[in-house]
């Protein structure tokens, strides 16, 4: 069977490859498999991922039923599993706290337009140019942030106001608040991410993620803990799924978060086509980058008719995808009905669950999207170390958008400084002399990542 390379520039689903191929009961088998799994997976973290970001956790379920659907019925890889992802949690609370949600759900539609478009206009291979040193330094940005936005649900903490959006003022108000500190929801949180660690070393393929929040809701409520739960905050999520709605559209809104939807397009193509490498190399496949957008920007025209927010390919939850054996865009869209039923049959127990137990997972979620050994790999080199910092810096106390314009500037023009320097030397060699001329400043893409890489959800 060919490995996807000659048909890689394709405006075409895989899933019609996939049939157009033959699809037996043995392959489903798998698929279906593989979907429970990825769904155990995402049920928790995609309530925890919506709590962060400012909305409800219907809506984070919302989202990776929609999303997760689309992504794998339209999109250009065969594993790639779609729905809300932590990268998005910073800039999605920021907009939903500026615009509203009405706002957020234009915002995220008028990006699900730009993705398309993108892809249509097959300018998804472009995305490989990002530098590798502006990926990993906005992505630690963005670990930060994530970390230090669930300290209060962590901890319980009550703040005499609203909490900060910067950071810094965020980490001001929280030491100001920590004598408040609630120690049955800090024992609950710190129980969570304990136990969610210990199952990812002892046993790897167990469901830590729910097992964890299962437990610490058992705990709570067996115990009559006094800690905010989704029901005591959120009213407890619904047992059915929410009419189509139209947001409501103007110009003046759509030309306010048009740079907020310009952000969530450029980090959406981004993570979803590093997902879809991530995919690659687990299974040795090619997928269609710009088919992979055009469905990645229908998920998002779709998700926010039902009160979801942005979709992207997941890597976690892509490689859990592969890794219990799902061999087709079937497995993803099973998810999705998977995490539809989990809905219906089990909303009234999404209520007892602590909201300190969500930010513990998300804890874990930051700590594993934060690449520290390859942070501190490109601190080696001067130039690299650079667009790192910058990308990193600007993120951290500007916007996504501001580090990543920053950063691949830097790179752009340590680059163009680089062949200008090496072409000097080409052209006006010291007579007699042996030595080489200077080289070019090389800064990696974009890489095409290992299992080992895997585990990260962005």
């Amino acid at each position: 069977m060919p490995n996807g390379t000659g048909s890689a520039h394709l405006i075409r689903p895989k899933l019609a490859t996939v049939l157009g191929e033959g699809y037996g009961l043995g392959a489903l088998r798998q698929d279906a498999a593989a979907g429970l799994t990825v769904a155990v997976v995402a049920l928790p973290l995609s309530m925890a991922i919506a709590v962060a970001s400012g909305v409800s956790p219907a809506q984070g379920l919302y989202t990776a039923i929609v999303g997760g659907f689309i992504v794998s019925a339209l999109g250009g890889s065969r594993h790639q599993i779609g729905g809300p992802a932590g990268a998005f949690i910073v800039l999605v609370a920021s907009t939903a706290a500026e615009f509203g949600v009405n706002g957020l759900l234009v915002a995220v539609m008028l990006s699900g337009a730009m993705l398309t478009l993108l892809g249509l206009l097959r300018l998804g291979s472009l995305i490989r140019f990002v530098p590798h040193a502006v990926t990993v330094g906005f992505t630690g940005a963005i670990a930060v942030t994530i970390l230090a936005s669930q300290l209060k649900d962590l901890g319980g903490l009550t703040l005499k106001g609203a909490e900060p959006g910067p950071l810094l003022a965020k980490l001001a108000a929280l030491a100001y608040a920590a004598e408040s500190v609630n120690l049955s929801a800090l024992g609950l949180g710190g129980g969570v991410v304990a136990i969610i660690l210990i199952l990812r070393r002892w046993r790897p393929k167990w469901p830590g993620m729910l097992i964890a929040v299962v437990a610490a809701s058992t705990a709570s409520a067996a115990l009559g803990l006094a800690v905010d739960t989704v029901g005591s905050r959120f009213g407890g999520i619904p047992s059915g799924f929410p009419i189509p709605v139209i947001p409501r559209l103007d110009w003046p809104l759509l030309a306010a978060v048009f740079p907020v939807a310009l952000s969530f397009t450029l980090l959406g193509a981004v993570e979803s086509l590093l997902s879809a490498k991530v995919a690659d190399s687990m299974t040795g496949r090619h997928h269609r980058s710009n088919m992979e957008l055009v469905a990645q920007g229908i998920a998002n025209l779709v998700s926010p008719l039902f009160g979801g927010i942005n979709v992207t390919g997941t890597i976690a939850r892509t490689a859990t995808n592969i890794r219990a054996g799902g061999r087709s865009p079937i497995s993803g869209i099973l998810h999705a009905l998977f995490l539809l039923l989990f809905m219906v049959v089990a909303a009234p127990l999404a209520g007892f669950v602590p909201l300190t137990a969500l930010a513990g997972v998300l804890v874990v979620v930051a700590w594993n999207m934060a690449e520290k050994a390859e942070f501190l790999r490109l601190l080696r080199a001067w130039r690299t170390a650079a667009v790192l910092l910058t990308t990193f810096g600007v993120t951290l106390v500007h916007d996504l958008t501001a580090g990543i314009v920053a950063g691949c500037g830097l790179a752009a023009a340590f680059a163009v400084l680089g062949r200008s320097v090496a072409a000097e030397g080409d052209a006006d060699p010291q007579p007699g002399s042996r030595e080489p001329p200077p080289q070019p400043l090389k800064i990696a893409t974009l890489p095409t990542p290992g299992p080992r890489d895997a585990p990260t959800d962005l």
